[in-house]
């Protein structure tokens, strides 16, 4: 099972809670869960106003294995207007535009989506339930 946990965080509102929203699916071959602006097609939905987040902006799929990956998913600008980075334990890795990495097997920790020209994020906690 991944559970994932996504606040949206902007200037004054560091550190705050409030508007958390969660997702879960189980660790099945195929599973996939999806953050971004477009509420049809993710299941953990940002403002849409928030034009640095893509309409599908992060894609976690579980492999054959029962392992999962996050993918940083190409938008339709060349550039991203957004840094994403994964943080578990005392690891910060940043995720490439457009690339793909593994999140702990039976672990917990982090991606923040931040975007380049405000003080605003989008974090979205996980924990991988083995």
């Amino acid at each position: 099972m991944l559970e994932l946990t996504m606040a949206t965080v902007s200037g004054a509102d560091t550190g705050a809670t409030a508007g958390m929203t969660m997702a879960e699916a189980p660790s099945a071959p195929g599973a996939v869960l999806r953050v971004g602006r477009d509420a049809a097609v993710c299941r953990l939905v940002t403002p849409e106003d928030w034009l640095f987040v893509s309409r599908v902006h992060l894609e976690f799929r579980c492999g054959p294995d029962g392992t999962w990956q996050v993918s940083w998913l190409r938008g339709s600008q060349p550039d991203p207007a957004s840094e994403v980075r994964l943080t578990s334990g005392p690891h910060v890795q940043p995720v490439g535009y457009g690339a793909s990495v593994p999140l702990p097997h039976g672990g917990s920790g982090e991606i923040v989506v931040q975007d380049r020209t405000a003080r605003r994020s989008v974090n979205v906690g996980f924990y991988h339930e083995v």
